[in-house]
C-alpha cells in the first residue's frame, strides 16, 4: 500500500473508528434514553430561545403588552400538545423512518410527499446553521476570540459535528447526552429553586433588568394591528416546536419495537419542553425580565454600556443570586445545548434523505451506509450545506432566523392535512366501533392541528417574507425541481432497461482490435488475450503521430513472430483519440451486424506520481468508445514492480481507479 493510501486509510480510522459489519446494524440502534438527547437536542434549544422571542416581539407594544406572553406561551404549549398527539400516531403509522414525507406522500400525492421532502431537507440545513451560528455568538459574548472569528469556529464546530455522526449515531448519542440531560436537569431546578424561593419562603426575586421601563416602538396599537403584534409573537414562540418532527424520521434509529419506543420519546421530549416552555415564561414575568431588540435605544434606565443577558441568563442570575456556579451551570448547559441543536438534524437529515433515494428522488449513494453504518453521504451533504449558508451570510443569527422554521411547518401542515385523509380514507372501511371512536378522535386532533399550524405558516410567511424568507422558499423550489428530474431520470433509464424490444439478433461475426503505441510485454498480453476469445477478425492498429516512432515500432513488429496484422492510422493533426474513433465507426459501417471488441492494454502502477506521469489517451479512448454502438471495450491490465505496494493483507490489488493507462506514452508527445 503506498505511503498515501497509509496516510488517508489512517487519518479515516481516526475520525471515524474501526468499520462495522453489515450485522451489527441492530448494535447501533438507539435505547429511548439515548435516543432523547439524539433527537431532543434541537428541541430543548429551541425551548432555550422561543421564550425569548415571544418577549421580543411583546416589547414592541410596551409594558402592557408583557401580560400576554403566559397566554401566548399556552397557546404555543397547546399547539405542541395537538402535534405531539398527533406525531405519536404519525410513528405507529407510518415507522419505516418517512415521516412527514411519507404521510403527504401515501394520503395526498407524490407532489405533496416532494414539497415537505424538499421543505424539511432545507429546515435541516437552516436548522444547523442557525443553531451552530447562535452558539457561537453566545460563546463570543465571553471570548474577543470566537467573536471576531465566528464564521471560522461555526464551520470549524460543524465539521466537528458531522465527525461525530460519521462515527454512528450511537457513539453520538451517548456524546450528546450528557449536555442535554445537563440543561433539562439544571433549567427545571432553576424554576423549582426560583417558585420555592418566590412563593414558599417569600423571597422579593427580582430579574435585573425589573427595574427598567420599555420604550416601545408602537404603543398605541389597538384592533387588528395589536391582534397581528400577538399572532406574530405567537409565531416567534413557535419556534419551540421545531424538531418535534424529527423522532417521526428517525423511527428506524431506534431499538424494537421501534413504534412504541420512539412514541414514547415522543412524549417525553413533549411534555419537557412544555413544562420548560412554560415554566420560563411564567418565571420570567414573575420576576419582571425585560428583552428587546435594541437595549441602548428600548430599555429606559440601563446604565450606558449595558449589555443584555439572554432571558434563561437573566433568570439564573435571579434566582441563583449569591451562588455563581449554579448560574455558570445553567449559562454552560444552555450554550451547549444550542451548539449540539443541530445533532438532530444531522439525525433526521441523512434518514429522510435515505428515503427520499429509495424512491429515487435523489442519488442513490444517499441511500448507502458507510463503514460505521451511518449515511455518510448524507451527513456529509448536510455539513457543506450548512457550511455554504454559515459562509454566505457570516454566521448571523439575526439574517438566519430570517429563513428559518419555514420548512418545518410547510411539512406540519402537509402532514396534518395528510393525517386527516388518513384517517377518514380508513373510516370507510373500520367496522369496529371503539376503532372508529379512536379514529374519530385522532381525526379531531389532526384537524386542529391542521388549522394550527397552517395559522402559523401563513404569518411566518408574512412577516418574514421580505426580510429572507424568500431565501428559503427558492431553495424548496429548486430543490424541489432538482428531485423531479431526478426521478424522470431513473424513471427513463428503468423504462429503458425493462423494454421488450431487446435485440435478439445474435451478431453475425466477432471483430476484435488491439491498441498498440508500442512493442512490450504489455501490448503482447494483449494480443494473446484478444486472440484466445477466438474472434474472426484480430487486427492490431497503431496511430500514426510521429512518423520515426511508427516506422520503428512497424519494424519490430515485422521482425516479431506475431501473426496480427499491424494497421496504421494516419493523423495529420497528432492525435489519438478522433482516428481511432473514426476507424471503429468506419468497421462498424462496413459489417453493421459485427460486433467489435476494442482490447487497451493499461498499466497498474503503486505510486500516485507514477498515475500523473503516465499519459490518460487510453482513459479517453475508452470513454468516447463506451457511446458507441455494438462496441465493447476490454482493459488488459499489466502490473509494473510497483503495484505490488498497492496490494492488502490478503494480496488483492485495491481499486481498479488505482489502473493508469499505457496506450499512448510514446505516441502522444506533441
Amino acid at each position: 500500500m503506498s505511503t498515501l493510501s497509509m496516510v488517508s486509510t489512517a487519518a479515516k480510522r481516526l475520525l471515524l473508528g474501526r468499520p462495522f459489519r453489515s450485522e451489527q446494524l441492530g448494535h447501533t440502534l438507539l435505547p429511548k434514553r439515548i435516543a432523547l438527547p439524539v433527537f431532543a437536542s434541537d428541541a430543548m434549544s429551541s425551548v432555550a430561545y422561543a421564550p425569548q422571542e415571544i418577549f421580543l416581539v411583546l416589547s414592541v407594544a410596551g409594558m402592557s403588552a408583557i401580560a400576554f406572553a403566559p397566554w401566548i406561551a399556552v397557546a404555543v404549549a397547546l399547539v405542541m400538545v395537538v402535534v405531539v398527539a398527533s406525531y405519536r400516531q404519525n410513528v405507529h403509522a407510518y415507522p419505516s423512518g418517512g415521516g412527514d414525507y411519507e404521510v403527504a406522500t401515501v394520503n395526498l400525492g407524490p407532489n405533496a410527499g416532494l414539497t415537505v421532502g424538499a421543505a424539511l431537507l432545507v429546515d435541516y440545513v437552516l436548522t444547523v446553521a442557525v443553531s451552530i451560528s447562535s452558539a457561537m455568538e453566545n460563546i463570543g459574548s465571553a471570548s474577543s476570540l470566537v467573536h471576531d472569528h465566528k464564521v471560522i469556529f461555526s464551520v470549524a464546530a460543524i465539521v466537528l459535528l458531522a465527525s461525530v455522526n460519521l462515527r454512528g449515531i450511537k457513539e453520538s448519542g451517548t456524546l450528546l447526552a450528557i449536555p442535554t440531560y445537563l440543561f433539562i436537569v439544571s433549567v427545571a431546578i432553576m424554576l423549582a429553586w426560583g417558585a420555592i424561593d418566590i412563593f414558599v419562603l417569600g423571597d422579593d426575586v427580582q430579574a435585573e433588568t425589573a427595574g427598567y421601563a420599555i420604550r416601545a416602538e408602537h404603543d398605541h396599537l389597538v384592533g387588528l394591528a395589536f391582534v397581528f403584534l400577538l399572532a406574530r409573537s405567537f409565531s416567534s414562540g413557535c419556534a419551540a416546536l421545531t424538531g418535534v418532527e424529527a423522532i417521526s424520521n428517525g423511527v428506524p434509529a431506534f431499538r424494537k419495537p421501534k413504534s412504541r419506543n420512539a412514541a414514547t420519546t415522543l412524549l417525553l421530549l413533549g411534555s419537557f419542553s412544555i413544562v420548560l416552555l412554560l415554566g420560563l415564561v411564567l418565571m420570567a414575568q414573575k420576576i419582571n425580565v425585560k428583552y428587546v431588540a435594541n437595549p441602548v435605544t428600548d430599555l429606559v434606565g440601563a446604565p450606558a454600556g449595558y449589555q443584555q443577558k439572554s432571558m434563561i441568563a437573566q433568570l439564573a442570575h435571579a434566582i441563583f443570586n449569591g451562588f455563581t456556579p449554579a448560574f455558570y451551570v445553567v449559562a454552560v448547559a444552555t450554550a451547549l445545548i444550542l451548539m449540539l441543536a443541530a445533532n438532530t438534524a444531522f439525525n433526521g437529515f441523512p434518514v429522510l434523505g435515505s428515503v427520499l433515494a429509495q424512491d429515487r428522488y435523489l442519488p442513490r449513494q444517499m441511500h448507502t451506509r458507510g463503514d460505521r453504518l451511518a449515511f455518510s453521504n448524507g451527513i456529509v451533504f448536510l455539513a457543506l450545506a450548512a457550511i455554504i449558508f454559515v459562509v454566505a451570510f457570516g454566521a448571523e443569527v439575526t439574517a438566519l432566523i430570517q429563513l428559518y422554521i419555514v420548512g418545518v411547518f410547510v411539512s406540519f401542515t402537509l402532514s396534518q392535512t395528510g393525517m386527516v385523509r388518513h384517517w377518514t380514507r380508513h373510516l370507510r372501511t373500520e367496522t369496529d366501533p371503539r376503532a372508529r371512536t379512536r379514529m374519530y378522535r385522532s381525526r379531531i386532533i389532526n384537524a386542529i392541528g391542521l388549522v394550527m399550524t397552517a395559522t402559523v405558516l401563513v404569518i411566518v410567511l408574512i412577516t418574514k417574507f421580505a426580510a429572507g424568507a424568500w431565501i428559503a422558499i427558492v431553495a424548496m423550489v429548486t430543490l424541489f425541481i432538482i428531485m423531479k428530474l431526478i426521478h424522470h431520470h431513473y424513471a427513463t433509464v428503468q423504462r429503458e432497461l425493462d423494454s421488450s424490444e431487446e435485440d435478439e439478433v445474435l451478431p453475425s461475426r466477432t471483430h476484435s482490435i488491439v491498441l498498440v503505441s508500442t512493442l512490450h510485454l504489455a501490448t503482447k498480453r494483449a494480443i494473446r488475450y484478444a486472440r484466445a476469445t477466438r474472434p474472426d477478425t484480430l487486427e492490431a492498429i497503431t496511430v500514426n503521430v510521429d512518423d520515426r516512432d511508427t516506422r520503428r515500432l512497424v519494424s519490430k513488429w515485422e521482425a516479431s513472430d506475431i501473426t496480427v496484422p499491424l494497421k496504421v492510422i494516419a493523423s495529420p493533426y497528432r492525435e489519438i483519440t478522433r482516428p481511432v474513433i473514426e476507424y471503429v465507426r468506419r468497421v462498424r459501417r462496413e459489417s453493421p451486424r459485427d460486433v467489435i471488441t476494442v482490447f487497451i492494454p493499461e498499466y497498474v502502477v503503486g505510486h500516485w506520481w507514477e498515475q500523473i506521469l503516465h499519459n490518460q489517451s487510453a482513459l479517453r479512448l475508452k470513454g468516447r468508445l463506451l457511446f458507441e454502438p455494438g462496441v465493447m471495450v476490454t482493459s488488459v491490465p499489466w502490473q509494473l514492480t510497483s503495484s505490488e505496494r498497492r496490494k492488502n493483507a490478503d494480496g488483492v490489488y485495491t481499486a481498479p481507479g488505482d489502473v493508469r493507462r499505457a496506450l499512448g506514452d510514446a505516441a502522444e508527445r506533441r
